[in-house]
C-alpha cells in the first residue's frame, strides 16, 4: 500500500508518567563545542544538504519562553536543549552501532548550524551501552532520571531495545530505535526508523524465491530475540510459500567458530542461506565461508541478508562477501541529489573512508524527526510529541520521502542489495511504491 492511502492503527497505550528534575546532570558534551575550523566545517556540511531538508523539518528561528515549552522538568534552558545517545561503542556491538554515533552527532550538528530546536541549540550526553542488555537499561534510567532529556536516540539490538522499553514508558521518556527489526512491538514512547519484517523480512523472501527461484532455506542467527523471532518470521513465510527450510542454527554474540554449520550447509545444499548474524562474528563468518570454498559469486548456495550492512563489511572485507544479497531500505550507493549531499556530508565530517549502512542511516533521520515533531508541537514535552509525530514527513531524507506512520514506525521502500569487491552495494531491486509498516501481520505472530 503506498502513502497517500494510510490506514490507522488501533491506538497505542497511554502513560501518564511525567519526569521533574532529579539533582545535577552528568557532563554535557555540546556537538557544537570546539575549533573556529570545525564551525565552519559543519557550516559547509549544511550548505551541502537541499535546504527543503531544513524547510522540511520545521525550522524556526522564534525562540519561545521556557516556561511555554517546557513544562515537565526536562533539560531545556532558554538556549539549550539536552538529549542523549545510547548505543555501544564498546564489545562486539560496537563494529554495528558506531556509525549511529556518527550519524546522530552529524545530524545534531547541522541542526544546531541551522539554529537548533525552537531556538535551541542542542547538547548530547553519550552513554555507552557496551553490548551488555543491563546496561542499556541502566543508562536510560540515567539519561531519563538523573538528566532529564528531552530524547534519547539508541540502541541496535532488540535485545537492547526490550531491556531499555520498561524505563521509557515507566519514566515517560521518547527513543528513537534506528535498526531494522522483527516488528511485534508498538509504544507510544519510540520511533523506530528502521523497517520491521513485512517491509524487510517478507519482501526480501519474495525477491529471492521469484527472481532466483529459490526452494530451499538454511536460516542462520545470531541467539537473540531478534535473529530467532526473525526467522520465525521467515519459515512461516518460506513454509506459506510451499517451500522448505532444511536447516536452522543460532550462535552466541561474539561467536567466531562457523566451520561445524558451514559443513552442514555444504551437505544440506540449500538454494538460500538465510543469514542474520550480527556484529563482529560476521568477520568470523564470511571469512571462514569463503575459506571453506563457498564463492558467494556462483549463488550455489545464495547467500540472503538482513543484518550486513556497509559498517560491518568494512571489517568483514569486501572480497569475503562479494556476491551475497541484503534486503534493506538504504544502501551507500543509492543514486539521488539527497543521499549523495548526505555522503558528501559524512565523508567530511568523519573521513574519506567511512561507510554508512542502513542503520546509520536510519539514525540520522533521529534528530531530524524530532526536531519536526518538537517544532511542530510547539513543546518538547513529551506526550505533546507522541501526539505530534505521526504524519511527520521528510522529502529529502537520504533514502528518499520518509513519513511516520499512527503505529510509529516509517513508510519506506524495500531494496536489495549485491555486495561488491569495493564494500559497497549494488542495487538490483526497489519497490515501486512506500511499504506501509504493519508491526503486527496476520499470521506471523
Amino acid at each position: 500500500m503506498v502513502y497517500p492511502n494510510p490506514q490507522a492503527e488501533t491506538p497505542m497505550k497511554k502513560t501518564s508518567h511525567h519526569r521533574g528534575r532529579a539533582g545535577a546532570s552528568a557532563i554535557q558534551r555540546d556537538p557544537q563545542s570546539g575549533s573556529s575550523a570545525l564551525r565552519r566545517t559543519l557550516l559547509g556540511t549544511l550548505c551541502a544538504l537541499p535546504m527543503s531538508l531544513m524547510l522540511g523539518a520545521g525550522l524556526s528561528w522564534a525562540v519561545p519562553a521556557t516556561k511555554d515549552v517546557n513544562t515537565t522538568g526536562l533539560a531545556v534552558t532558554d538556549d539549550t536543549v539536552t538529549v542523549g545517545i545510547l548505543h555501544s561503542v564498546t564489545g562486539t556491538m560496537a563494529i554495528s552501532e558506531t556509525g549511529s554515533v556518527q550519524a546522530e552527532t552529524l545530524a545534531i550538528e547541522q541542526i544546531n548550524a541551522s539554529g537548533g530546536v525552537l531556538g535551541r541549540q542542542i547538547k548530547a550526553i553519550q552513554e555507552d551501552g557496551a553490548s551488555d542488555w543491563p546496561t542499556f537499561a541502566e543508562k536510560a534510567k540515567k539519561l531519563l532520571v538523573n538528566d532529564d532529556v528531552a530524547a534519547v536516540f539508541g540502541c541496535w539490538t532488540s535485545a537492547s531495545r526490550k531491556a531499555v522499553l520498561p524505563v521509557f514508558e515507566q519514566y515517560n521518556g521518547m527513543l528513537y530505535y534506528p535498526t531494522f527489526y522483527e516488528g511485534l512491538e508498538q509504544s507510544p514512547n519510540v520511533i523506530y526508523t528502521g523497517q520491521e519484517a513485512t517491509q524487510q523480512i517478507i519482501a526480501g523472501i519474495d525477491w529471492v524465491v521469484k527472481e532466483k527461484g529459490a526452494k530451499t532455506f538454511y536460516l542462520l542467527g545470531s541467539d537473540y530475540i531478534w535473529p530467532r523471532t526473525s526467522n520465525k518470521i521467515a519459515r512461516k513465510h518460506i513454509e506459506k510459500l510451499g517451500l522448505k527450510v532444511v536447516g536452522e542454527e543460532y550462535y552466541p554474540l561474539g561467536h567466531t567458530q562457523f566451520n561445524s554449520v558451514i559443513n552442514k550447509i555444504k551437505l544440506k545444499k540449500p538454494d538460500v542461506i538465510y543469514g542474520i548474524v550480527v556484529g563482529g562474528s560476521n568477520v568470523a563468518f564470511y571469512k571462514q565461508l569463503n575459506a571453506a570454498g563457498i564463492d558467494l559469486t556462483k549463488e550455489k548456495p545464495l547467500l540472503l541478508t538482513i543484518s550486513v550492512t556497509e559498517d560491518e563489511i568494512l571489517g568483514i572485507g569486501g572480497e569475503n562477501i562479494k556476491g551475497a544479497y541484503a534486503a534493506m531500505k538504504y544502501f551507500q550507493s543509492l543514486e539521488n541529489e539527497n543521499n549523495k549531499a548526505f555522503v558528501k556530508a559524512f565523508k567530511e565530517r568523519w573521513g574519506d573512508d567511512i561507510v554508512i549502512g542502513d542503520v546509520t542511516q536510519a539514525a540520522y533521520l533521529g534528530p531530524w524527526l524530532w526536531k519536526a515533531a518538537v517544532e511542530k508541537a510547539g513543546s518538547f514535552d513529551i506526550d505533546k510529541i507522541k501526539a505530534a509525530s505521526p504524519g511527520i514527513e521528510l522529502d529529502t531524507a537520504p533514502e528518499g520521502y520518509v513519513r511516520i506512520h499512527d503505529n510509529h514506525h516509517l513508510w519506506s521502500k524495500t531494496r536489495v542489495g549485491h555486495a561488491q569487491a569495493d564494500g559497497q552495494y549494488k542495487v538490483v531491486f526497489e519497490s515501486s511504491d512506500l511499504i506501509e509498516p504493519n508491526p503486527f501481520p496476520k499470521g506471523y505472530q
